[in-house]
């Protein structure tokens, strides 16, 4: 039996080559990404900017939050 209410996190580098796959989640337009902190080739700290309709998404401690504003 599989519990559907279950959700298991993987940590996973938050790479600069992530912008190939991903866009944005309000609008589907391209992202421009900043950087704050970056170790080894892992963004620690930065955020997502859509050119199309200029949402912000944080990146903190590695992981995207990239939920639709």
């Amino acid at each position: 039996m599989v519990r559907k209410d279950l959700c298991i996190w993987v940590k996973t580098d938050m790479k600069k080559d992530v912008l190939d796959i991903v866009c944005c989640p309000t609008c589907k337009g391209n992202l421009d990404l900043e950087i704050k902190k970056e170790e080894k080739d892992e963004i620690i700290e930065g955020s997502f900017t859509c050119k199309k309709c200029n949402c912000t998404y944080s990146i903190m401690d590695g992981i995207p939050n990239l939920l639709p504003k």
